[in-house]
């Protein structure tokens, strides 16, 4: 299969999923901030830290990041699929993201995941701070080049 047919294919088994995941009414699925995957967020001067603990089997599905960014694995196992294939992490390790990027997280273990994002306006509203940084879906990604470019 060809790569660009593999990527297409990746997004949208990744969107037909988080849809269905958004939609559920289930109290297994969190959406966001919550008790089962708690997030810290940390300022400093020109940068925003977003720490996220994953229970072992978690699974998420993160946003469309806009931008480079670095990622940590402070602890744990997790597997992370992206349109690329599927890698084993251990941490503590890290890894530089390009922009385009959205990543299916599986806990392995009880895992410490932290990004890191620059912040040069010092945004501390997270709303804001995501909508910024993130993406919930490609098209929107695709869109949000054109007009950067």
């Amino acid at each position: 299969m060809n790569n660009a047919l593999a990527k297409k294919e990746f997004i949208n088994k990744v969107e037909d999923l988080q849809e269905s995941m958004l939609n559920s009414k289930s109290e297994l699925i969190a959406k966001g901030n919550s008790d089962m995957f708690p997030l810290k967020h940390t300022f400093a001067e020109g940068i925003y830290v977003r720490e996220m603990f994953m229970q072992a089997g978690g699974l998420v599905i993160g946003k469309v990041h806009k931008n480079d960014h670095i990622w940590f694995l402070l602890s744990g196992e997790l597997e992370i699929a992206t349109e690329n294939g599927a890698e084993l992490f251990i941490g503590p390790c890290y890894v530089k993201s390009p922009a385009g990027t959205k990543r299916v997280l599986h806990a392995i273990t009880d895992s410490v995941f932290v990004n890191v994002f620059p912040n040069p306006n010092n945004i501390t509203d997270i709303e804001e701070l995501e909508n910024n940084l993130t993406c919930t879906y490609y098209s929107n990604y695709e869109k949000y080049k054109l007009l950067n470019k």
